[in-house]
């Protein structure tokens, strides 16, 4: 597989990967019941920090220094414009295909931008080019779930909500110099601080970048976990 191949989410993938985050995110779904090994040959991480994590046995994670992004794929859950919409009394408030759309697009510029800022900090920058240090992240935003998103509707009243929404990471990691996928990570997340507040472009946004920098941190005390472990060996 090259990087024009990666870049690429297909349909089966993402019907795949849609699957695969609705199965995690059931509360009854223990780490214990997930295979062993997957398809793509992978073996479970027992003591990760997110609710799946797969990698390829004999990967040496401490060789990276640098990270190359791919777009980040957007995909809401099942049915969200649709269920959304029915709860609207009048059509100042309805989500139209546009809307949806531009949101999904903001979602996916502020992943990166996330990103790149909170790994670039941590000693990790975001390279645009492949190379034997270079680890490629192929990430997707998927099971999206808004519950107040602000279309910016003239006349459209205050709303208040505990939650903001949530979200899935599905990531796959691959060796950027050999394009070997060498693990892959599924972490559904929610905005739940427990209290109520407005739900408005800032504050969804701020949701969003909250979980979106738990994810980045996770991933480079990783990448500095394995770089010392290494270093000290």
């Amino acid at each position: 597989m090259n990087l024009k191949k990666i870049v690429s989410f297909t349909l089966a993938t993402t019907i795949a990967v849609i699957f695969t985050s609705a199965l995690l995110s059931l509360p009854v779904f223990a780490k214990e019941e997930l295979p062993e090994v997957d398809s793509d040959g992978l073996h479970l991480v027992k003591s990760s920090k997110v609710r799946a994590a797969y990698i390829k046995p004999g990967t040496d994670l401490s060789q990276y220094s640098k990270v190359m992004l791919i777009d980040c794929y957007v995909d809401f859950v099942k049915d969200w414009e649709k269920n959304y919409n029915l709860d609207q009394i009048g059509l100042s408030g309805r989500i139209r295909d546009k809307d949806a759309e531009a949101i999904k697009k903001r979602l996916a510029e502020e992943f990166n931008k996330v990103f790149t800022k909170e790994l670039t900090e941590k000693g990790f920058p975001v390279v645009d080019a492949a190379g034997p240090d270079v680890l490629l992240l192929r990430p997707a935003l998927i099971n999206v779930d808004v519950a107040a998103p602000d279309i910016m509707t003239a006349g459209i009243q205050n709303t208040y909500v505990r939650s903001a929404g949530a979200m899935t990471l599905y990531m796959e990691m691959y060796d950027s110099a050999t394009s070997t996928l060498i693990a892959r990570v599924v972490d559904p997340k929610a905005d739940d601080d427990g209290f109520a507040k407005q739900a408005n472009r800032v504050t969804n946004k701020a949701a969003a970048d909250r979980i979106l920098r738990y994810w980045a941190g996770l991933l480079a005390k990783h990448l500095d976990d394995e770089a010392h472990k290494n270093a000290g060996n």
